[in-house]
């Protein structure tokens, strides 16, 4: 019969090899949620660059590379996961300048993600788009080493 500490040991040891096991694959969470805001913005302005344009008085070829940056940005972080470290370091590299962009053009100097239509904010101020900016500059640093 196993003792109290040979149990807890045969315990700890199974506790630590899923936490491990899970820590091996957790980028992909992190992976997962970037893509999935960068595609899903990137595809929806794709579906309409001349709207996103006009919407946002850019030329519409500028519009078309902030769509096509955004999309790339989603789906090089899902290839970087396979260990294709350069995917991962371009995606966050391409993801920096279309969220200055964003900040620049549409939430400053408002904080808070919250839209305030009524003081001229419908949608939101830059606190998202900072923290998709630090976990682009992560991703850009880190690259595969996540």
């Amino acid at each position: 019969m196993a003792t109290p500490t040979e149990t807890r040991n045969v315990e700890t040891s199974a506790l630590d090899e899923l936490t491990e096991t899970l820590g091996e694959h957790a980028h992909w969470v992190l992976r997962a949620a970037f893509a999935a805001v960068f595609v899903f913005h990137g595809v929806d302005k794709l579906a309409a660059p001349g709207g996103f344009a006009e919407m946002m008085g850019l030329p519409l070829a500028v519009a078309v590379l902030v769509a096509l940056a955004e999309t790339a940005a989603g789906a090089l972080v899902l290839v970087g996961g396979f260990g294709v470290d350069w995917a991962t370091r371009l995606a966050g590299l391409l993801a920096i300048p279309v969220m200055l962009g964003a900040i620049a053009m549409v939430h400053w100097p408002r904080w808070s993600f919250v839209p305030a239509p009524e003081q001229g904010f419908p949608m939101g101020g830059m606190e998202f788009q900072v923290t998709l900016i630090a976990i682009a500059a992560y991703l850009l640093a880190k690259g595969d080493q996540l």
